[in-house]
């Protein structure tokens, strides 16, 4: 109650949130994941999971491939001023994908402990399917 004997209504959890619109960035990136999703499919592959997210750990795509388990990172790079898409997925990054791919493994994933495992990066130079580039085993676990 406040000091004029009104009842204060206790903040809900989406309170805190400035904003549910996503970023233009976060758009952009939402729209190439869908596209590499689309491109991964038509290409073979079963997508079983997206956007998987643990402390210090993301992946943006999980699919299957012929038995093995595919972890996919996703980058888009429509400015080469910087690098490219494929220069961006950094060691650091790579670290980030491996463990959210043993956290998930380890939980959701784990009837798929036992396959092979795989890490593809699909990489974007525009929001089209003409400038897609898959890379199958684009990094090791190693």
């Amino acid at each position: 109650m406040t000091a004029d004997g009104r009842t204060r209504r206790m903040p809900e959890a989406a309170d805190d949130i400035v904003s549910a619109r996503p970023t233009p960035a976060q758009a952009r990136g939402r729209i190439a994941e869908d596209l590499a999703a689309r491109h991964l499919e038509a290409h073979g592959l079963r997508i079983i999971a997206r956007n998987v997210r643990c402390r210090g750990g993301e992946v943006d795509l999980i699919g299957l491939d012929r038995g093995s388990v595919v972890f996919v990172e996703v980058r888009l790079r429509t400015n080469a001023r910087f690098g490219g898409a494929a220069e961006s997925i950094t060691s650091a990054k790579q670290r980030r994908v491996l463990l959210a791919a043993r956290w998930w493994l380890g939980g959701q994933g784990r009837r798929f402990q036992s396959a092979a495992c795989r890490f593809d990066a699909v990489l974007l130079d525009r929001l089209d399917e003409a400038g897609i580039t898959w890379l199958r085993g684009a990094f090791d676990a190693g």
